[in-house]
């Protein structure tokens, strides 16, 4: 370069002064990689971006063949060009055509050139294309050249992004930044939203590139990073930051990024090359999320979320927005799509705005799922790149039945959207109607149609859907979404405010189920396990601290101080537990009639079935409580030993398979013969086919997510139940154990018209 202070000054000016004038798309980038080209002393400078189609094509070119432009074309991964686009590295070599990825296209007569400099087109870590220069001598770039022409690209970069450069493509070749994009990942919560991209920790969009004064923009980052490293230390000072999910392992490296001398390096480098204090973290963000996206080391990867978050809070420091209330920024149709949240995380957007959640992480019994699927959030999960290829304000649909993101939809696909949409809504308004209809079989068989609950907010959902009653309360969503263990005094105020909005319908209190997958940040007293599903957890924990349950039973006996309380012992292995547990609750009951508290009228107590171990314990069981749930979800991810987290096995198997049906036969037949209640509230029991299923083998009472309450009540009230059962019962006593349930349920239910 010329003058290595002056140079990319000079050059940033050059093209602030390009991007002003009133040329066409064309003429402007001909004479920018021409402005490049004189300022780096170079013979070539070419631009190349990335199409639709995952194709590199040459768009402008000083030194090559200027007839190749709009022509030569790499693929991604092709030749030099396509190698740095798909590792979003930079290449510097003295002689290009040694390199074992040199790709010759002889239309562009660069045969004759040896020394090569080329870097991505970064965005938010996305490639857009690639800048290239290169010489005839042999020759390494020096790191300052290296750095000028990074920062050119992302200049670039905002060109591609605002559709600049729309005219120049070929009919029905599209630019990579705006075309339509459809992922795949998987269902987590049915539903349907259409609405708007609203990025968890959104990305800032910087708009004033180049600076007028270095000296005044090194003084306003060096402001912006004392208040930064003030508000993590401030942060990491207390005692709510688990309750913002903001994990004490995160913040210290945001504390370790925020001091970091070669970050701080960087950013001042780029302000000396004439960015702006804002432009600068946006262009140090983006090379740094496409370096560390090519790391092999699953933490070094995991680092670049905590990466992100640090540079955009430095961003809003900088741009004097602060914390902005979610409220005046998230808009009325908005979609989160985010890498991962804390479940509190969700909690703190408005939920009359939100349309839908993307994850790129997550898994169906992951907490921020669980919470999604009480507020009826239709939620798509395991979406790679879903964060990446999207901007704030995108149209997006989610489709939490298929699992699919619609990003940037065309217009056929959202009007088809549009119409499942008010199919649904026309759906939604029958099982209105039948919401104060009773929740019988067309033969005249009463159904227990319960619904799960485990927040504040899913109580209106009781009575909006018809629900008998609540057959699951996960009380520990209170746990996980609070800064430290809830006293009895705010575990007491949120199950008599439950048991109030039951209005004398019965609610069964799960007691806590914390430990393995569900860590609670605070509870130090847990340990890292291989396989956490069977591990310390549920009753297991609370009985070897019993600190915790009788806080809980305490809370759960005054708060049902003249009421029934039903309460229900989740992951239990044998009867012995049921014994211990029965113990701590007699002695909470002694504490509290001794200082004349107001007691229950009646206690229940029940267990779950989750565990195959109980299947041979039955008979014992059934004895020792006052009613049975089984946990369909936990007891069929042991009896296949198949891990329902695990992306490659989660659908290997059919819980509406013979076997499992014979199983679950089993324990409805143990309940009827010592006259114990029964309930089945998992995942099954949502859903109409495999309700259908349950009901033929015996079940009377099922819980699920308030949403399936009216499907399911709508199948149920045209299922002619006896004729159901004696199929079932024909069907489980064959002795071939391959017999399709599910194909043979959906022509029952197709040739008598029941709905599914």
């Amino acid at each position: 370069m010329r003058d290595t202070a002056g140079g990319p000054r000079v050059l940033l000016r050059r093209l602030r002064e390009l991007m002003a004038e009133a040329l066409e798309p064309q003429e402007r980038l001909d004479r920018i990689v021409r402005e490049i080209a004189q300022n780096m002393v170079a013979e070539v400078c070419s631009l190349y971006v990335l199409r639709a189609d995952s194709m590199l094509e040459l768009y402008a070119t000083e030194g090559l063949n200027p007839g190749s432009v709009h022509l030569a074309q790499l693929r991604l991964g092709q030749g030099l060009v396509g190698t740095i686009a798909a590792s979003a590295r930079p290449l510097n070599l003295s002689d290009a055509q040694k390199h074992p990825a040199f790709a010759y296209l002889p239309e562009t007569g660069e045969e004759i050139y040896h020394s090569f400099l080329g870097v991505p087109v970064l965005r938010a870590g996305r490639t857009l294309g690639v800048l290239v220069v290169q010489n005839r001598t042999m020759r390494h770039y020096r790191e300052d050249e290296v750095e000028a022409l990074e920062t050119v690209a992302m200049v670039i970069a905002e060109m591609i992004a605002t559709g600049d450069l729309a005219r120049l493509t070929r009919p029905g070749i599209e630019l990579d930044m705006s075309r339509p994009v459809s992922l795949n990942g998987l269902p987590f919560n049915e539903g349907v939203g259409l609405g708007h991209v609203v990025l968890h920790e959104p990305r800032i969009v910087v708009t004033a590139l180049f600076n007028e004064d270095s000296d005044e923009e090194l003084q306003r980052l060096e402001t912006a990073l004392d208040s930064l490293r003030l508000s993590i230390d401030n942060m990491l000072s207390r005692r709510d930051v688990a309750f913002e999910g903001e994990h004490r392992a995160v913040l210290e490296a945001y504390r370790m990024f925020a001091n970091d001398r070669g970050w701080v390096r960087r950013l001042q480098e780029a302000v000396n090359n004439g960015l702006t204090a804002e432009a600068a973290v946006e262009k140090v963000q983006s090379d740094m999320r496409a370096r560390m996206l090519h790391m092999t080391d699953p933490y070094l990867r995991e680092r670049m979320s905590d990466f992100d978050d640090l540079a955009n809070r430095l961003l809003r420091q900088l741009m004097g927005r602060g914390p902005d209330a979610l409220a005046e920024i998230v808009p009325k149709d908005a979609i989160i799509v985010a890498r991962s949240m804390g479940a509190a995380e969700l909690l703190d957007y408005p939920r009359q705005k939100l349309r839908g959640l993307v994850l790129e992480e997550g898994a169906p019994t992951s907490h921020i799922v669980i919470v999604a699927r009480a507020i009826g959030l239709p939620t798509v999960g395991q979406v790679k790149g879903a964060v990446s290829m999207s901007e704030n304000g995108d149209a997006i649909i989610v489709d939490g039945e298929d699992g699919q993101v619609h990003l940037r939809p065309q217009g056929d696909v959202e009007a088809a959207y549009a119409e499942k949409v008010r199919f649904r809504a026309r759906r939604q308004k029958h099982y209105q109607e039948l919401r104060d209809e009773p929740s019988e079989t067309k033969d005249g068989v009463h159904i227990d149609m319960m619904m799960n609950a485990g927040l504040a907010v899913d109580l209106p959902q009781l009575a909006q859907s018809g629900a008998d009653g609540i057959g699951l309360f996960r009380t520990e969503l209170q746990f996980m979404v609070a800064a430290a263990f809830p006293r009895v005094e705010a575990q007491e105020r949120l199950y008599r405010e439950v048991l109030d909005a039951a209005d004398g319908k019965p609610v069964t209190f799960r007691t806590i189920d914390i430990g393995g997958d569900k860590v609670l940040p605070y509870f130090k007293d847990s340990h890292n396990e291989e396989n956490p599903a069977l591990g310390w957890r549920a009753i297991r924990l609370t009985l070897d601290r019993p600190g915790l349950l009788r806080t809980q039973i305490r809370a759960l006996l005054k708060a049902a101080g003249g009421r029934e309380l039903r309460m229900m012992l989740p992951m239990v292995t044998e009867v012995a537990e049921v014994r211990q547990a029965r113990a701590v609750i007699d002695r909470e009951v002694r504490h509290l009639s001794r200082f004349a508290h107001h007691l229950p009228t009646r206690l229940k107590l029940g267990a779950m079935i989750e565990v195959p171990s109980l299947l041979w314990q039955l008979d014992e069981l059934m004895q020792a409580v006052d009613f049975v749930s089984v946990g369909s979800n936990d007891l069929f991810q042991f009896v296949t030993a198949t891990d329902r987290g695990n992306t490659r096995i989660a659908d290997r198997f059919d819980p509406l398979s013979v076997p499992f049906l014979r199983l679950l036969r089993q324990i409805v037949k143990a309940g009827e013969a010592s006259g114990t209640p029964v309930t089945l509230c998992g995942e099954l029991a949502g859903r109409s086919v495999s309700a259908m299923a349950l009901l033929g083998i015996g079940y009377r009472s099922i819980s699920m997510a308030p949403a399936a309450i009216g499907p399911v009540k709508a199948m149920l009230r045209e299922l002619p139940l006896h004729e159901l059962s004696a199929l079932m019962e024909e069907a489980l006593a064959k002795h071939s154990a391959s017999t399709d349930i599910r194909a043979l349920l959906r022509q029952f239910a197709e040739s008598r018209d029941i709905p599914l």
